[in-house]
């Protein structure tokens, strides 16, 4: 049987976090966005070198720290100019589910120009989080001006 390119359940693009703590962080994502645990390696001293959770359809793969190997997380450097864009059937939901989780509000939702609810949150581990629910479907047009309104122009 010939190998997938492409294993199962994977898409084109699939985001791997470093964070300063693995363990906190899979209990975080599991309470704030309902993940599911795939799987988890740790290296002898007890740190994942290596794990994966899924969030709906898509796999997150995320690992501790290890700076001496270039793995630094948010904390590590100070920030990210990294946001990971949540698509749900219920922003506010998950928005406020995660707030419970230990989140910090970015961004607080509202309906946005452009046909989302959407709003930003920082996860506990540095992470930037938009979490947004598609609730019209515009044409270009319509965003530009609906743009433009916004930003007073």
């Amino acid at each position: 049987m010939a190998v997938k390119k492409i294993p199962d359940g994977f898409h084109t693009i699939t985001p791997h976090l470093v964070v300063s703590d693995a363990k906190g962080a899979i209990e975080f994502y599991k309470k704030a966005f309902n993940a599911e645990e795939i799987t988890r390696m740790a290296s002898p001293d007890g740190k994942i070198m290596h794990a994966m959770i899924r969030i709906g359809d898509s796999f997150l793969m995320l690992n501790d720290e290890y700076p001496d190997m270039g793995a630094k997380s948010p904390k590590g450097i100070g920030g990210t100019p990294v946001t990971i864009n949540l698509y749900v059937e219920d922003a506010d939901r998950v928005f406020n589910q995660a707030i419970k989780a230990g989140a910090q509000t970015d961004m607080p939702l509202a309906d946005m120009f452009w046909g989302d609810r959407y709003g930003k949150l920082k996860d506990p581990y540095g992470h930037h989080w938009a979490i947004a629910t598609h609730i019209q479907d515009l044409t270009p047009d319509q965003i530009q001006k609906a743009a433009a309104k916004f930003f007073g122009n």
